[in-house]
């Protein structure tokens, strides 16, 4: 696995930090933001380009590929994998993103607008379509396999995986690395959420400011970063001595039919999806230990994630441990879902629930046990990972401890 986010650019110190509580979020100075209802973002911490691209190929691609890059990289040395020219062929990529370049498309609008088509990038296209990411992973590694790039808002990187999965399923390859990247605070993104209003405007205390389940929550954070993860046919892996962290058990998709923003009061789609994927991993809601939330700090999002927990859990939802780590992070959109897929198993590797912080007074519309503020130790076995985009578009992983 490999991250590249607020709390952290390594693994350890990620974990660390999303288990000690500790937010990121603060003002940033990328641009001058004062007209702006929101004036705070999350950006990525302890993390040098440098170490992955060449200053050329740094000047030729959006941040978001320099992002997924890197997190690709580390994901290929944490498993230990390494591409030869005999299995590169059995070897895929699918890393995606929810808006992809914009910060490149921005600036050589700019420049156009400043000198004329003459100053635009050669470099403009490709080094700002999603897909890039994937394919310059491809390249870099010689990987030949698969070459995907899956865009479905903040569920893409949860679809990325799933898809990935069954990829290997079907036997199309041995070896998938899968996640997304997403870096979107630039004027126009920033501007277009704000105009939305959909981001909290808590600039005056920005720690604060991600606050999932909490009856002050006034919208998400919007948060830069990248993750991948590593998926491998099981007998693959021991064949190769691969130190294993959990199996992907479960995968479900659904769509809500409802609004381009807004999920359904009533959780519909969000059942939908948790339960394609326990149907999935042939296992009963009452097995699920953990749930790491979508949990974006809206306050519809939140109701209708909860409202969709009970449906789906019964009984069991009281009995179930739940956290929302974009409560730390922020929000960052299509690679949200692979950092709480992280997130997610290094909770099942450590038995530990991370926390939701900043969750002072919980909405009484949002009665789940949320595990307010401070880690929890646990037993872990099974853990359920959610993932809801604009669109209406939804996403679950299921992950379990390896027998």
């Amino acid at each position: 696995m490999g991250i590249v986010s607020p709390v952290g650019s390594r693994l350890s110190d990620a974990w660390t930090n999303v288990c000690e509580g500790r937010s990121q979020i603060g003002p940033f100075d990328d641009f001058d933001a004062s007209d702006l209802s929101t004036q705070i973002a999350g950006t990525v911490m302890d993390f040098d380009v440098n170490d992955y691209l060449s200053p050329k190929d740094q000047r030729k691609n959006d941040p978001f590929i320099h992002y997924g890059v890197a997190s690709t990289i580390e994901a290929l040395k944490d498993s230990g994998l390494e591409v030869t020219e005999e299995n590169g062929h059995r070897i895929g990529v699918a890393m995606g993103s929810g808006i992809g370049g914009i910060k490149f498309i921005e600036d050589n609008h700019d420049k156009m607008l400043a000198g004329g088509a003459r100053k635009v990038s050669p470099f403009f296209i490709p080094g700002s379509i999603i897909n890039m990411t994937s394919g310059q992973v491809s390249i870099m590694q010689h990987i030949t396999g698969p070459n995907i790039s899956i865009v479905t808002a903040c569920a893409t990187s949860t679809h990325s995986i799933g898809i990935a999965g069954r990829s290997i399923e079907h036997g199309d390859a041995d070896v998938m690395l899968a996640g997304g990247s997403e870096y979107a605070t630039t004027p126009l993104a920033m501007a277009g959420f704000c105009s939305a209003r959909a981001m909290t405007t808590r600039n005056d205390d920005p720690a604060a400011a991600s606050r999932p389940f909490d009856v002050d929550r006034d919208g998400f954070v919007l948060s830069n970063g990248a993750g991948c993860v590593v998926l491998e046919e099981l007998e693959h892996a021991k064949a190769r001595g691969a130190r294993i962290y959990a199996e992907l058990v479960g995968f479900g998709m659904s769509g809500d039919a409802y609004h381009i923003t807004l999920p359904p009061a009533d959780g519909e789609g969000a059942r939908k999806c948790m339960s394609a994927a326990l149907n999935d991993a042939g296992i009963d809601p009452s097995e699920v230990d953990y749930l790491n939330a979508h949990g974006t700090s809206t306050p519809a999002g939140d109701v209708g994630e909860t409202v969709g927990i009970r449906r789906t859990f019964g009984d069991h939802a009281d009995k179930l441990i739940v956290s929302s780590t974009k409560s730390s992070t922020g929000h960052m959109l299509g690679a949200a879902g692979v950092a709480e897929a992280i997130f997610s198993i290094l909770a099942i590797q450590n038995q530990v629930v991370p926390p939701t912080i900043n969750l002072d007074n919980q909405d009484p519309a949002c009665d789940l046990d949320y595990t307010p503020n401070t880690a929890r130790d646990a037993r872990i076995r099974t853990v359920v990972s959610n993932s809801f985009g604009f669109g209406g578009t939804n996403g679950s992983l299921v992950f379990r401890a390896l027998d």
